[in-house]
C-alpha cells in the first residue's frame, strides 16, 4: 500500500479529468481525491497497491481523447488510515 500526492498539467480541466479519475479509481480499488486547481493543473491524492496505481495513471493518459497530460509530478506522502473511497472534490 502506497499513497501520492500528484499534480497533472496540460488539457485536464473542461474534458472529463476528474470524473475519468473516479472511475477509473474504482476499477482499480484505488482510494483519495481529485479537484482543479487555479492554475489550470488537476491535483490528486491517490491511496492503493502501487502496481494498481500505475495502470490507473497509464489509462489516464489514454482513456478519453480530450485529455492531454503535458506533465505528471507524484510524490510519496504518508498513508491516510481508514479512507474507504475516492472522490471528487470542489
Amino acid at each position: 500500500m502506497i499513497r501520492y500526492h500528484i499534480l497533472v498539467s496540460g488539457r485536464v480541466q473542461g474534458v472529463g479529468f476528474r470524473y475519468t479519475a473516479s472511475h477509473l479509481a474504482s476499477l482499480y480499488n484505488l482510494t483519495g481525491w481529485v479537484r482543479n486547481c487555479y492554475d489550470g493543473s488537476v491535483e490528486m491524492e491517490v491511496q492503493g497497491d502501487p502496481g494498481n496505481i500505475d495502470f490507473f495513471i497509464q489509462k489516464l493518459k489514454t482513456e478519453s481523447r480530450w485529455i492531454r497530460i503535458r506533465s505528471l509530478e507524484k510524490k510519496q506522502i504518508p498513508l491516510e488510515s481508514g479512507e474507504t473511497v475516492f472522490h471528487v472534490r470542489y
